[in-house]
């Protein structure tokens, strides 16, 4: 893929719509809305199309929703590709990017290596001024934020760290060219999702690898496998079938929960479900599994009962197999994320892989050449931050943006998140979001939710443009309502005792602690989307 740079400092964009952010949301509000003529254009921090697929090239960085469906629905783009794997790596992905860049021209009316620091509204002209690290500027009526759910890693305080001389790399900074990890000692801190996958390609290589875990991953296999011309040619007959069915599936996928919840089948029936979903992998067994899985704690803990008898089967050691998958849950399966993996339980019977339970005995401090605690100093030589996000809202309040009172969305959202329909914020006219708190972004398909809430997004400018109106701001009330209605959801299922976990905003310290997403499924969301449709805008004042 080309490497793009941006243009001459000092030119100012004057547009009707601004976005930031060149991922799958980023990408589809550009095609889209040039398509209906606006003059928009992307402001993309990376000097690639992609998102988190430019910044993701940690070993085994890898998709955890199935390739047939992570890419866009569009039929032209549908009948030119297939991917290898059928949960492609990051190398493929970014060849994905290539290819639509090619087919649609996005490049074109991307900026790259721009990175948005600071955007102000204007109630006189009604318009976002929008200024970048390097002094670019442009005026925009819209501000469209694609940062993701992941754009502002975490880097826990930890005494010594910048002590350390050996190289040190958050799994969302890894350096582009990579990094050889083979020979060397090499310590992981964090088992989530990028952990699993550095761990598990970390440890047939290194010299010595030390696994630093504060909550076991509930990790589900993730079955891959390698897809040849006969399978590929039979997924893309299905492709327009299965990318129908995301609008009616709880995550926007193409598999939905069984028919019939866990309560009201034996116990055999349940195993026996179980077992199917079990051969299948990924996250069928979750979010394919029984409808009650989350409302219903004694279904909930025969899952987790299922999938720890079945991981520790693939443990040696019993002392371990009890840390990796205990006997007692540590929370209800699925209020943490759960992550998928291919070899991640096997990798700790290797003589040359030791973890460490940090709950027992913490980090003290790192020094210039490794990490010491309360039993002595683990020698290291690569020490991997797999120590996640703050997630959902850190994308957005990382950035300098103020409304109308002079408050930054971030000094507004201390006390708690409110964003109607999880896409506007009083306070903040033209401001408008994909993909971020109070939405279902967490628990949705990627480029689903890009294309179902995108859609939205699109409509609802075209129609703000055909009325006449230049301004468009949420109310505080309809604000409230949604707040209500997110975390109303929450009390109703097992994410009330969610302690852990970036869902609820539990992995960053001081970070005010409640359901971050919308947790009602994608069909119920689409439903609310499409009450404040109507020709009234509900819940926006509009002017």
């Amino acid at each position: 893929m080309t490497t793009h740079t941006t243009r001459e400092t000092g030119d100012i964009d004057v547009l009707d719509a601004l976005v930031v952010g060149a991922g799958f949301n980023g990408l589809y509000q550009l095609d889209r809305l040039r398509e209906r003529g606006f003059a928009v254009k992307v402001w993309e921090e990376a000097p690639e199309l992609g998102g988190v697929w430019y910044w993701n090239c940690y070993p085994g960085a890898r998709v955890d929703s199935p390739g047939r469906i992570y890419q866009y629905s569009r039929p032209d783009l549908l009948q030119g590709w297939s991917f290898d794997e059928a949960y492609p790596g990051r190398e493929e992905l970014r060849n994905y990017f290539a290819y639509v860049d090619g087919k649609l021209d996005l490049s074109r009316d991307v900026t790259f290596n721009t990175r948005v620091t600071r955007a102000e509204f204007d109630e006189d002209t009604r318009r976002w001024t929008v200024t970048s690290a390097g002094g670019d500027v442009a005026s925009a009526r819209f501000l469209i934020m694609c940062t993701g759910f992941a754009a502002k890693p975490y880097i826990p305080q930890i005494a010594g760290l910048e002590d350390f001389a050996g190289e040190r790399h958050h799994t969302a900074r890894w350096p582009q060219d990579g990094l050889e990890l083979a020979g060397k000692r090499v310590a992981v801190i964090g088992t989530g999702a990028s952990g699993v996958q550095v761990i598990q390609e970390a440890g047939s290589v290194a010299e010595h690898l030390t696994v630093f875990q504060r909550t076991p991953n509930i990790a589900i296999p993730m079955r891959q496998r390698r897809l040849d011309d006969e399978q590929q040619r039979a997924l893309q007959s299905e492709l327009p079938e299965r990318m129908a069915r995301r609008s009616k599936t709880f995550g926007g996928g193409d598999f939905d929960f069984l028919p019939r919840p866990g309560s009201e089948l034996t116990f055999d029936e349940r195993q026996a479900e179980l077992t199917k979903l079990w051969e299948i992998g990924g996250f069928s067994f979750w979010l394919g599994s029984f409808s009650d899985l989350i409302v219903d704690m004694d279904i909930n803990r025969e899952v987790y009962e299922f999938w720890r008898d079945r991981t520790r089967e693939r443990i040696a050691d019993p002392a371990l197999a009890e840390k990796l998958a205990p006997s007692v849950q540590p929370h209800p399966f699925g209020v943490v994320r759960p992550s998928l993996e291919q070899s991640y339980y096997e990798v700790f019977n290797r003589d040359n892989v030791a973890l460490v339970d940090v709950t027992e005995t913490p980090i003290e401090r790192i020094t210039e050449h490794g990490a010491v605690t309360s039993t002595g100093e683990h020698r290291i030589d690569v020490l991997v931050l797999a120590t996640g996000f703050d997630a959902v809202t850190g994308g957005l309040t990382a950035i300098d943006i103020r409304g109308t009172s002079g408050e930054t969305l971030g000094e507004k959202w201390v006390e708690g998140v409110s964003a109607h329909l999880g896409i506007a914020t009083s306070g903040f006219p033209n401001l408008l979001f994909l993909y971020g708190p109070q939405s279902p972004g967490a628990f949705c398909n990627g480029p689903s939710c890009a294309e179902l809430q995108g859609d939205a997004i699109v409509n609802l400018l075209e129609s703000l443009r055909d009325d006449g109106h230049t301004r468009l701001e949420s109310t505080a009330e309809a604000d409230e309502a949604w707040r209500g209605l997110v975390l109303g959801i929450g009390e109703q299922t097992l994410f009330r005792l969610a302690t852990t976990g970036w869902y609820v905003g539990a992995n960053i310290p001081g970070k005010k602690q409640e359901l971050l997403q919308f947790a009602g499924g994608v069909p119920m969301y689409l439903e609310q989307v499409q009450q404040c449709s109507t020709p009234d805008y509900a819940g926006f004042k509009v002017a």
